[in-house]
């Protein structure tokens, strides 16, 4: 019997809450669980903060975290996961920057420390205890962590980017 790893350890509880986490938010955008307004709500939403067309933009941030999150907790594809995660997130960052950066405020603090988390868990691997790990890393390779970031940054940086343009036009070409 092997021991105890406790860094294999930690990051299987960081997985685990940050992916329970994240998936309960998805959730909530898919399903409409844990109070959440479910597809049709959350599409009519993103067309108002400015994510078009909505139900795809509702579609790709709920499978971003629901996915996602779900793929972290079983450690499974982790560098996919991860990214995934932060996209997902970096798209929630842009929405709540205008209120700075404090969540009591309504601003980026939570969304970004989940995005944040999910991507580090992403680039240091999911340990030991993990599917990535009892399958031999088939899903876990070199290519994959930055073939997966590269891919969620370039989508991540796109919507934001059409977000913003669609705000500006919206204003009257106002920053």
């Amino acid at each position: 019997m092997s021991r105890i790893n406790r860094r294999d350890l930690a990051l299987l509880a960081l997985r685990a809450g940050t992916g329970a986490v994240l998936m309960a938010h998805g959730t909530q955008k898919l399903f409409g669980w844990f109070g959440g307004g479910g597809l049709d709500k959350t599409a009519a939403a993103m067309e108002h903060m400015g994510f078009t067309p909505g139900r795809q933009s509702a579609l790709a941030a709920g499978l971003g975290e629901t996915g996602g999150g779900a793929l972290l907790v079983l450690g499974l594809a982790t560098p996919a996961a991860g990214a995934a995660a932060a996209g997902a997130m970096a798209g929630a960052v842009s929405v709540h920057a205008p209120a700075g950066f404090f969540a009591q405020a309504g601003g980026f603090e939570y969304p970004a420390f989940l995005g944040f988390t999910a991507a580090a868990i992403g680039l240091a691997g999911a340990g030991r205890y993990s599917l990535d790990h009892a399958t031999g890393h088939t899903f876990d390779q070199r290519w994959m962590l930055w073939l997966a970031f590269a891919g969620s940054a370039a989508a991540a940086a796109a919507v934001v980017a059409k977000r913003a343009r669609g705000q500006r036009d919206d204003d009257g070409g106002s920053a």
